[in-house]
C-alpha cells in the first residue's frame, strides 16, 4: 500500500474529494514527522507507538574493498506494534 491507496481510501470513506483528503494525510504525515524530529513519543492506541531510540555506535565493512568503516552513533525511529496489530496475523 502506497500513500496514494491511504488518499483514495479516506476520500471513499469519508465522501470527501481526493484533493481534501490528499491534504488531510499530508497534514497528519507532516505532523507525525515533526514530532519525531522533536524527540517525541507518538502513541495510537490499538495502532503501536513510534518512538525515536539512540543507535550505538558500530563497526560495517565496504562490501567491494572490505575495507572496515567506523559507524558513528546516530538516532533511529522505532514501531513496536499494538496488541490490536499483533492479533492480526
Amino acid at each position: 500500500m502506497i500513500k496514494a491507496d491511504i488518499v483514495n481510501r479516506v476520500a471513499e470513506t469519508s465522501d470527501v474529494s481526493r484533493v481534501k483528503a490528499a491534504v488531510a494525510v499530508d497534514t497528519i504525515f507532516d505532523t507525525l514527522k515533526s514530532a519525531l524530529s522533536d524527540g517525541k513519543r507518538i502513541e495510537l492506541r490499538g495502532f503501536g507507538v513510534f518512538q525515536v531510540r539512540d543507535r550505538k555506535r558500530g563497526i560495517g565493512r565496504n562490501p567491494k574493498t572490505g575495507v572496515e568503516v567506523t559507524i558513528g552513533p546516530g538516532k533511529t525511529v522505532r514501531f513496536k506494534p499494538g496488541k490490536d496489530l499483533q492479533n492480526l496475523s
